[in-house]
């Protein structure tokens, strides 16, 4: 029976999404659901968690219902599946209560395979009988860590979804969430009060992300720069303030950049706008602060920028995997500097309540720190936090590409330690820097500082590369800092081993990644790579058109990655079409021939500028035919035997494009010459029919009636 459905699975894999197979563990978490067994899925962003569900829920009988924390989310999903064919629903409070009684009826009926709630709204009165008197077939939580306090985005509305498996003991429920260490994990579980989960960890790793930091100092001037290498590309650039963003995305629109701003202190109109803009392309960049992107769906984001360090990685890794989700390359850049640190500690010191949850986001914080300041493999650091091991280093992260080379500290480090120490272990690292520098500010003079033996012993060395090698020495631990002294540095008992007991330290010094090397490549591209770009910026004109038309986002109707396998393949026919992954029959039959007349027309007007296109010679001829030309006249016109144009009329006709051949070939003609096919077999060459046949048909209309032979007799 389970075999069936997972049959039945992949054909709706197919049918509604347009891939041929499943992603790692899809199909495995599938099966489960379908034998009614509970689940815990850790994906990462753009691993596929939605499919974990919305296949079964096509198959099984009844409807799924989905918990979503956002109604962003809601939204997304249920347009990407209306264009798919699937019958879905969402009831949240941007309704009103007949939108929302429509809904309820649809499900009492029967005619609704997905609906997605707010948790607000599962554990409203009422809500949970009404689902009693429906045919529940699956729960689906997503964004599930938000259950637990040890995560980084606890909401306390979440712990009362135990009510699902109190209330509906034999329904199956699937938790997802992208996010999530072994704690919160274990938590999650327990939580939700799930009977024997079977948990899959997929890999956290997302190698199409291309990990960059880089220091805090002119931010903006940087943006702009990567701006103009990531042209027409949307993205989004995260701060920590409001004002922030509203700062930004202005400078930006003065620099003529297409930028919007959203946070939390505008109107829900305004957040609205703001995100329907983005969603659907109208604008590519929004300067945003971390309320914006949970959830969302928009799979063809090629980059995202941190202008301020995040609070932990985990909140870091979901916000980069807002990039990419469609598989192609993308990039994450963070800006960092140590004043966001200290901004980030007084304000969970300050905002949290809770002690022990203030402790432990601190805790957090200090990670983050650590992979800012990291002279290894990012990825390396970044898996390793989710408890996974790269065995190797990413190739894709600036370290990587930029390793930085070592050189003997012990000098360097031996004199800030003894600075330090001669202070009274009293100076935070900014007044340390002014100390061994040789600085004669109103700090260091009043505290007679510049009477110290180490007072000017480190002025060869800039303010910018005192500061890395500090941030290094905490990193090592040879200092501490005492968060609750005004973060002056410490001494630690690995700091007398190198002040006192000669142990060497090797420290990293760090340059700026280079460019050039980038920047030649695209300068050297072949020119078909050029070609298919073009071919790209047409289709993602195309489909922003159709998008518009429809009232849907562009990445619904279709993904940049899947127009970048059709500027590649150029299909250009129903089979070839649906070959592109991305391409199921829902959406071929929608979409489908206004992507390949964009294509023919693309690769028409490129033959006829002579730029060779494989396999486009055919759909000139085409083109010529559609216009009333004559076979002769495009031969002609093309400088090209008639032999050849007939050749190209026979390939269409076997690719199914709309060619009639009565002019050139009677009923009784191809009725003969297929015995000789039928003899010889369709793939005889055309000489040898030629002979078989005594000579008395012309070599076109041999080749016309091999063309019906096979589509005859496929």
């Amino acid at each position: 029976m389970v075999q069936m459905d997972i049959r039945e699975a992949r054909e709706a894999l197919k049918l509604y999404f347009g891939y041929d197979k499943f992603r790692p563990m899809q199909e495995e978490i599938i099966s489960n659901l379908l034998q009614k067994q509970d689940v815990v899925v850790l994906m990462p962003t753009g691993g596929g968690k939605s499919i974990c569900y919305q296949v079964p829920a096509v198959v099984m009988p009844g409807i799924c219902i989905v918990v979503s924390p956002l109604i962003a989310l809601m939204k997304d999903q249920v347009e990407a599946l209306l264009v798919n064919g699937i019958p879905a629903a969402y009831i949240n409070s941007s309704q009103s209560s007949e939108q929302q009684y429509a809904i309820e009826n649809q499900c009492l009926a029967g005619e609704l395979k997905l609906l997605y709630v707010s948790p607000e709204k599962l554990l409203s009165s009422g809500f949970l009988s009404f689902l009693k008197r429906i045919n529940v077939s699956l729960f689906a939580v997503d964004e599930a860590h938000c259950i637990s306090a040890w995560g980084h985005d606890f909401r306390p509305e979440y712990t009362q979804l135990k009510a699902l498996k109190q209330q509906f003991p034999q329904i199956p429920v699937v938790a997802l969430t992208a996010t999530a260490d072994k704690l919160t994990q274990k938590d999650m579980q327990e939580q939700l009060y799930l009977q024997n989960p079977k948990v899959f960890i997929s890999s956290f790793d997302r190698p199409n992300i291309n990990l960059m930091v880089k220091p805090g100092r002119d931010r903006f001037n940087k943006i702009t720069e990567f701006l103009e290498r990531h042209h027409k590309q949307p993205g989004i650039i995260y701060c920590l303030s409001r004002n922030a963003t509203e700062s930004i995305a202005n400078k930006l629109k003065t620099s003529g950049f297409s930028a919007t701003y959203y946070h939390a202190g505008m109107s829900p109109q305004q957040r609205a706008k703001a995100q329907e803009a983005f969603l659907r392309d109208d604008v590519q960049i929004v300067c945003a602060t971390i309320a914006f992107g949970m959830g969302i769906d928009k799979s063809n984001v090629r980059w995202v920028i941190h202008y301020n360090l995040p609070k932990n990685i985990e909140s870091y890794y979901q916000e980069i995997g807002r990039a990419g989700r469609d598989g192609a390359q993308s990039d994450a850049l963070l800006f960092y500097s140590f004043a966001d640190v200290m901004n980030l500690r007084n304000m969970l010191q300050d905002n949290d309540a809770a002690k022990n949850q203030s402790e432990l986001q601190l805790v957090k914080l200090e990670r983050m720190q650590q992979f800012a300041e990291a002279a290894a493999c990012r990825r390396r650091i970044l898996l390793q936090y989710f408890g996974e091991t790269l065995t190797k280093d990413c190739g894709n992260c600036d370290i990587c590409r930029n390793p930085p080379s070592t050189f003997d500290g012990t000098l360097l480090v031996q004199k800030a330690l003894s600075a330090i120490a001669r202070t009274q272990e009293n100076v935070n690292m900014t007044l340390l820097v002014d100390v061994l520098r040789g600085s004669r500010n109103s700090q260091v003079m009043s505290a007679g500082y510049d009477k110290i033996k180490t007072y000017g012993a480190g002025r060869d060395i800039s303010t910018m590369d005192w500061n890395r090698y500090l941030h290094q020495m905490l990193n090592a631990g040879l200092v501490e800092l005492a968060y609750d002294q005004n973060y002056t540095l410490k001494l630690t008992e690995q700091s007398k081993q190198v002040l006192f007991e000669g142990q060497k330290v090797e420290l990293v010094k760090f340059e700026e990644v280079k460019q050039q090397e980038a920047e030649a490549t695209v300068r050297s591209r072949p020119k078909r790579e050029l070609v298919k770009d073009a071919l790209f910026e047409r289709l993602r004109q195309l489909r922003k058109r159709i998008a518009d038309e429809a009232n849907v986002p562009p990445y619904v109707v279709f993904t940049d990655s899947t127009l970048q396998e059709m500027a590649a393949e150029k299909p250009t026919n129903r089979i070839a079409m649906l070959a592109i992954s991305g391409v199921g029959s829902q959406k071929y039959e929608r979409y489908g021939h206004e992507f390949i007349n964009e294509i023919m027309s693309f690769m028409t007007e490129e033959q006829s500028k002579g730029n060779k296109i494989k396999g486009a010679t055919h759909l000139v001829t085409f083109e010529a035919l559609q216009q009333g030309h004559t076979v002769e006249q495009i031969a002609q016109q093309r400088n090209l035997n008639p032999v050849t144009i007939f050749s190209h009329i026979a390939t269409l006709y076997e690719q199914g494009y709309n060619v009639s051949l009565n002019n050139y070939l009677t009923k009784a003609e191809y009725n003969a010459i297929a015995k000789a096919i039928a003899k010889l077999g369709a793939d005889a060459k055309l000489k040898d029919l030629f002979e078989a046949l005594g000579e008395q048909y012309e070599y076109f209309k041999i080749r016309l009636s091999v063309a019906v032979y096979k589509k005859e007799h496929q």
